[in-house]
């Protein structure tokens, strides 16, 4: 409550971490842990809520819950997500991310420990580890393109679709970069984009400080995100984002 107050447009709620190294949770604690923040807010608000899953069970609960969105920083590796997204109408956030399974069967508990494995050893699925940091942006842009034609094909109306570049999953510090860097060619794929940098190591491989001191970093993103016609920046501080949005808003509306 107090995020939309200082001007979030959108709650995400996460029930299980996926920094590096961080230890995945079934999909039941998942639920438990989202479902009760889900409802209270409801009591309270109608601000549109996004849920961080990429388990295609909890995306069913949440959204039965209350929540109009789903983040999947899996790149859509639960293949029942797509039934799930056929059944109801909830936007839907596809994040690229080259570490994540994509086994053609159900995303289970197991698969999320294999997923934490992969994306700590770098993982034999890592597409992007042989790519040049000149030719990441088109690499992305290429898998993302991809796996909106799945969603497509499925019968998914484009306009539930956000595009979320991955930064800070399966990419090197040169590559997190250039990925920020060219933000905006992503927007030109004809989806609005995501952009989630918020603290990430890309500020602190930058500016050499620790994750508590990655503010000024992260306004330099989002400033950067305004400038590039982003229409939507993931972060922890809202108040002082908004402040900056704003700000830079009205000095090119006053242009």
């Amino acid at each position: 409550l107090e995020m939309e107050r200082d001007g979030a447009a959108l709650i995400d709620i996460g029930g299980e971490s996926t920094r590096p190294g961080y230890t995945p949770v079934s999909a039941e604690d998942e639920m438990n842990r989202v479902i009760p923040v889900i409802k209270k807010i409801r009591e309270h608000s109608d601000i549109p809520i996004s849920v961080d899953t990429y388990k295609a069970s909890v995306a069913r609960a949440v959204i039965s819950a209350g929540a109009d969105m789903i983040n999947d920083i899996s790149f859509l590796a639960d293949p029942e997500m797509i039934n799930v997204l056929k059944e109801t109408d909830c936007v839907y956030c596809l994040m690229h991310n080259d570490s994540a399974p994509t086994a053609g069967r159900a995303f289970n508990d197991r698969d999320g420990e294999l997923y934490k494995i992969n994306r700590e050893k770098g993982g034999a699925l890592d597409n992007c580890a042989d790519k040049a940091d000149s030719d990441i942006t088109e690499h992305i842009i290429n898998g993302l393109s991809d796996k909106v034609r799945m969603l497509l094909d499925a019968g998914i109306k484009r306009e539930r679709i956000i595009l979320d570049p991955g930064v800070g999953f399966a990419k090197d510090a040169a590559q997190n970069l250039k990925t920020v860097a060219d933000v905006k060619r992503f927007g030109e794929t004809g989806y609005p984009v995501l952009l989630g940098a918020s603290r990430k190591s890309v500020i602190g491989d930058v500016l050499g400080v620790p994750v508590n001191e990655r503010l000024e970093g992260t306004l330099a993103i989002t400033a950067h995100a305004v400038a590039s016609d982003v229409p939507f920046v993931r972060v922890h501080d809202v108040k002082e984002n908004v402040r900056l949005i704003k700000m830079l808003e009205a000095i090119r509306n006053a242009m």
